[in-house]
């Protein structure tokens, strides 16, 4: 998918309507994790350092559509990249469309940055509605998207906006670029071995990744909760670990294609479990096949982090999407911890690694091996979707290199 980009875009002395995801996570007045923000750097650098005005526009969190929210304000994260690019970032209003925004849009000089209120203040965002839209377009002598955790989404920033945008360019931003390059080009044409390792709680989030990548992939590696859904699928106990009753023929299918395939599937031998759903209660036990009574799995057991360990260490591509086990607590983040610092391993011998958003990320930024990876992405279900092989009606939208 070559795509138009901003670095081939002459923007001097024009305005530069770029969509970015600054959806991050709050920390009471300010900006928890700016790990979105710092992404889209390069874009906006690139925009205000040859001469262009980038107007900035974002949703913030689910607000209900029914005007400004302080809580979900943007103004922290204008606080937060003007410290970042060390210069003002203007925030002109309660409301992205209105006369106070226009009018600081039309004062920019070259080199200015305005970062517009939280999108989804307005209905119209999520509803994907032309009037609000046409409002927006007509902020910008041209259009980037460089939002990809929000590109399989059909709001009205995302789909309308460049649609009404008419004959003005319309191109990626460096960060959707580079997501692109990894989620679609890296997969297209994988160096061998390549090894998908896939987590997470619901076999039905997956199902449709397992399906695409089964006949590339060299061996798939299954764990988190999705697995005990294959687990009892062979017919061996779970306790009472999650188990999507409704997927089990799915499991079973795909168990089946991969040994007709020749595709090692590889399924936790042994499980660290517990008695209760919790970080502090209950009895926590490791079990070898089968799962006793009573006690559920949240974390792949020690021969199996080896063993997952060791096909990665071979791998010369890795695609990693959702978490061993439940990492958020201590007593089950071993698994996922050891998986990631395999893909750290294999990725400083010569592989290439692109680890799915959402959680996947949040583990790797906890256990300090983002930066040992080719590539961590910033978009959780859009880089699921990516991954599924899913049109993207915004990136359709983008003019063709």
């Amino acid at each position: 998918m070559g795509k138009k980009s901003v670095g081939s875009l002459d923007v001097a002395g024009k305005r530069v309507l770029v969509r970015v995801d600054f959806n991050v996570p709050m920390d009471g007045l300010g900006v928890g994790d700016d790990r979105r923000i710092r992404a889209a750097l390069p874009t906006i650098r690139s925009v205000i350092d040859r001469g262009g005005r980038a107007i900035l526009m974002s949703h913030l969190g689910r607000p209900k559509g029914e005007g400004y929210e302080q809580s979900l304000s943007l103004a922290p994260v204008a606080k937060r990249l003007g410290e970042l690019l060390e210069k003002p970032v203007a925030f002109p209003s309660r409301d992205c469309v209105d006369q106070a925004s226009a009018d600081a849009v039309g004062a920019t000089s070259d080199g200015d940055v305005v970062l517009l209120e939280n999108l989804r203040f307005n209905k119209g965002e999520k509803a994907g509605d032309s009037a609000f839209a046409m409002k927006l377009a007509a902020y910008g002598d041209a259009y980037v998207n460089d939002a990809f955790g929000t590109c399989h989404r059909s709001d009205a920033s995302m789909v309308a906006v460049p649609a009404a945008m008419g004959s003005r360019p319309r191109v990626a931003g460096f960060l959707v670029e580079k997501e692109i390059k990894f989620l679609q080009g890296t997969i297209a044409s994988p160096e061998r071995p390549f090894v998908v390792v896939l987590g997470g709680a619901k076999v039905s989030d997956k199902m449709g990744t397992i399906e695409r990548l089964l006949p590339k992939a060299d061996a798939i590696l299954i764990g988190g909760a999705m697995a005990y859904t294959f687990v009892a699928a062979l017919g061996k106990g779970v306790g009472t670990s999650k188990v999507e009753t409704d997927r089990l023929a799915d499991a079973k299918r795909m168990i089946n294609a991969a040994a007709n395939s020749g595709v090692d599937l590889h399924l936790p031998v042994d499980h660290v479990c517990s008695s209760a759903f919790s970080e502090d209660a209950g009895d926590i036990e490791v079990f070898k096949d089968s799962i006793k009574d009573g006690y559920m799995g949240l974390d792949i057991g020690p021969e199996t982090q080896s063993v997952f360990a060791g096909v990665i260490r071979k791998a010369k591509t890795i695609v990693w999407n959702g978490p061993m086990g439940v990492f958020e607590w201590a007593p089950f983040r071993v698994g996922t911890k050891m998986v990631g610092k395999a893909i750290a391993d294999a990725t400083a011998a010569g592989a290439t690694s692109v680890v799915g958003g959402g959680d996947s990320a949040a583990a790797v930024e906890e256990f300090g091996l983002a930066d040992k990876m080719s590539h961590v992405s910033t978009g959780g279900g859009a880089s699921l979707q990516m991954l599924e092989g899913k049109p993207f009606k915004a990136l359709e939208l983008i003019e063709d290199a």
